[in-house]
Parts: structure tokens; C-alpha cells; sequence
């Protein structure tokens, strides 16, 4: 006989089972002891993680910095949202980080891509050919580069990579002046070739192609190609370049960012309009509030600036996996 009693009050079960013999010698017949199951388990505490200093726990101080520096970091891009919305008159009569009078973000947009015969269209084309040109073309000699000195043994290997880490500590105004002299001698200056072959030399990005590829590619892979009777080439295109993918497009987003916001190189060898950068651009619109009669189109420049970030922030945004994983190449030695 099983008895097992439900009810609205009750908190447990009784079960109560007549066998032939028990353990302790009951005779056949004779009720068992009642055996009481809790419905409900009783909770257990759970035991609090001990932190050590490869696993801290929260740290107050440091969440409060952590804040203040996304504060510092979003409040210019906040600010330039904010004023890009307002006409010349709200932008100089309003707070900056509050909406003006009227939403006039569409208008200005409008008046910014055809301000001037359309220079803003013009000087965007432009930045796209050096970016396309400079940021990709370095972006091919740091693979190519970088695979070579990874894989490759050959003499004076190690004067190569003092070079290259010397090259990548020289700043890069310091090589402005002796570039422009020798762009001039050749009669490139004034071109787009004085910005696109300059930006096409990324010693930061061989070097880091070639930590990335000593860590990516094993050997042993490699050598096993070689012994399938695979060239050098097909080696490279179909074994190695794959595995070179997110050092590749960390190499690419940073020498992006580079050409697209680079400033002083265009300023020092562009002198016409017509092949400006975005940079010189929206410089040129403003040194015209400060020349006699020049026109002050602030609230263009504002917009034009945010026109100009956000190509940059939707590339980061979409091969950001790829930039996070190659940066951490090489963190780890197996």
C-alpha cells in the first residue's frame, strides 16, 4: 500500500511501504517505518568566489575612471551630434550640448553636399582614392612583407627588424619636409601621387604582419605543404593568406585611419583645391570666416565633421571581431 496525501496545506509527502522482511527483522505483514520526503529541498547558500589577482573582484576606483574616460571620449562625438541639428544662428546662441530652436540636421546635410559647386562630394572622392590607394597598397606590402620575414631565413634578417623598429619610432613630421624636397624633385608635387606613394610605407603595420604571421602560421604546416609538392605561391594564397585574415584587416583598419585623417602630409604637398582630402576641406571652410568678406559656414563645418567620422565609425563597427583578435595575437605562447 502507497500513500502518498496532497493538499493545499500540505508541505510534505509520507510514504509508507509494507514489505515481506526488513533489515531489522520486521515479519512479513508488519508496517515498515514511514519513510517522509521533503518537497522542497532546503536552499543552499552559495558560497561566495574567492578573488585572486588573476580574477579580481570589482573595483570601485577603477569603474569610476573606466567612466570618466568613456565620458571624455563620447562628449566630443555627443557635442557634434548635438550642434550638427542647429542653423549658423542656434549654433551661436544656443548651450553646444543642447538642441537648438529648430531640428535643421537634414537641410544642413543638403547644404553641405552642395555647398560650394559640391567641393565636400569632391574633396570625399578624393580621400577615398588616397584611402583606397595608400591604406590598401600599405596594407598589401605589410602582408607580403611580414610573411616574407616570418617564414623566410635569410642574411641580415635581424638588421631588418632593427630598421623596422626604428622606422616605426621616427615620427612621421619628421620625415615631412626631406619628403616634400624629394617629391618636388621629381615633379610629383601637387599630385595625388605626393599623398597615395608616401602612405604606402606602414612600418608599424610590418611589423605588425610579421608577429602576427610568426604566430598564425605554424611551420610544421608549411613544410608539409612543401613536401605535397605545393609552390610557394599556391602556399601562400591558399594555406597562409586565410589564416592571416584578422592581422590583415587590424593592418588595413589602422592604415585606414591614418590616410583618412591625415593632415599635415596633403597640407605640405596639395596646393589645389580640386585635391584636397576632406581634412584641407574643412580647414578651407573655416580659415573663410577669418578671411575679409569670407564667408563663416560653421554649421557646415560641424556637419561636414560628421560626415567625415562616420564612414570610419561603421568600419570599425563592422570588422571590429576582426580588429579585437588581432590585436591579441601573440598575447598567448603556447
Amino acid at each position: 500500500m502507497i500513500t502518498d496525501p496532497t493538499g493545499p496545506s500540505s508541505g510534505t509527502r509520507e510514504r509508507t511501504v509494507h514489505s515481506g522482511a526488513d533489515s531489522n527483522g520486521a515479519t512479513a505483514g508488519s508496517p515498515g517505518p514511514p519513510v517522509t520526503q521533503p518537497s522542497h529541498a532546503a536552499p543552499r547558500r552559495r558560497r561566495r568566489r574567492a578573488h585572486t589577482p588573476l580574477d579580481p573582484g570589482p573595483s570601485i576606483p577603477l569603474t569610476l575612471v573606466t567612466g570618466l574616460v568613456l565620458v571624455y571620449t563620447l562628449l566630443p562625438l555627443a557635442w557634434l551630434v548635438i550642434n550638427a541639428t542647429k542653423d549658423q544662428e542656434d549654433l551661436l546662441d544656443s548651450f553646444g550640448l543642447w538642441l537648438g530652436k529648430d531640428f535643421q540636421l537634414w537641410d544642413n546635410i543638403s547644404r553641405t553636399l552642395t555647398y560650394d559647386d559640391g567641393a565636400f562630394v569632391r574633396w570625399t572622392l578624393n580621400t577615398l582614392l588616397y584611402v583606397a590607394a595608400g591604406a590598401g597598397g600599405a596594407t598589401l606590402l605589410a602582408v607580403l612583407g611580414g610573411y616574407a620575414l616570418a617564414v623566410y631565413e635569410f642574411p641580415g634578417r635581424r638588421a631588418v627588424f632593427a630598421v623596422v623598429i626604428g622606422a616605426v619610432a621616427v615620427p612621421g613630421t619628421a620625415l615631412a619636409v626631406p619628403t616634400f624636397l624629394m617629391f618636388s624633385g621629381m615633379g610629383l608635387a601637387n599630385t595625388p601621387w605626393a599623398v597615395i606613394i608616401p602612405s604606402l610605407v606602414s612600418p608599424f603595420g610590418l611589423y605588425l604582419m610579421w608577429v602576427f604571421t610568426a604566430q598564425a602560421v605554424p611551420s610544421e604546416l608549411l613544410e608539409a605543404a612543401r613536401i605535397d609538392g605545393a609552390g610557394e605561391l599556391r602556399i601562400f594564397f591558399r594555406i597562409a593568406l586565410p589564416l592571416l585574415v584578422p592581422g590583415t584587416v587590424t593592418v588595413l583598419l589602422f592604415s585606414m585611419v591614418a590616410t583618412w585623417n591625415n593632415y599635415f602630409l596633403p597640407l605640405i604637398m596639395i596646393k589645389d583645391p580640386d585635391w584636397y582630402p576632406l581634412t584641407l576641406g574643412l580647414n578651407a571652410w573655416s580659415a573663410q570666416a577669418r578671411t575679409a568678406g569670407g564667408e563663416p559656414v560653421f554649421d557646415l563645418i560641424i556637419t561636414g565633421s560628421l560626415l567625415t567620422i562616420a564612414p570610419i565609425v561603421v568600419v570599425f563597427l563592422l570588422l571590429q571581431r576582426y580588429w579585437q583578435s588581432g590585436l591579441a595575437a601573440g598575447s598567448v605562447k603556447e
